[in-house]
């Protein structure tokens, strides 16, 4: 599914508020002058007010299922396939069905679904 490729300054929210951020830019593709991220490195989230929380007060003993949001990555089979770069697909507006969040408390990890709300530009589409 063809999207706009993601940028560094991408916004990607979980499903409670907490912003997630690409942590490694890769050095060969830049749109508009903002490099895109690898793909393949967790993204940290940051502010997550799930149960509650707030990001000035540390995490206490949580309930099952009110756990916070601390790490994200995005599934291989939502990468591009098309456009590439140094053999591995980026991330476009379209990947955003495929993130993992993972929390401290469950053991597996549940899969909770993070938006894209804006993918960093609007000029350059990858499939």
């Amino acid at each position: 599914m063809p999207g706009f490729l993601l940028t560094m300054s991408a916004v990607v929210i979980c499903s409670h508020g907490g912003k997630a951020s690409a942590t490694a830019p890769n050095p060969r593709v830049k749109v508009m002058g903002v490099p895109v991220p690898i793909p393949s490195p967790p993204w940290p989230i940051a502010g997550c007010m799930a149960a509650g929380m707030t990001t000035s007060v540390p995490p206490v003993p949580i309930p099952p299922g009110g756990s916070p949001c601390i790490m994200s990555t995005f599934l291989p089979p939502t990468f591009t396939m098309r456009v590439k770069s140094m053999g591995q697909g980026l991330l476009c507006f379209s990947s955003s069905t495929g993130p993992t969040v993972i929390t401290p408390t469950q053991m597996p990890p549940m899969p909770k679904p993070l938006t894209i709300t804006f993918a960093g530009q609007v000029r350059v589409k990858a499939m």
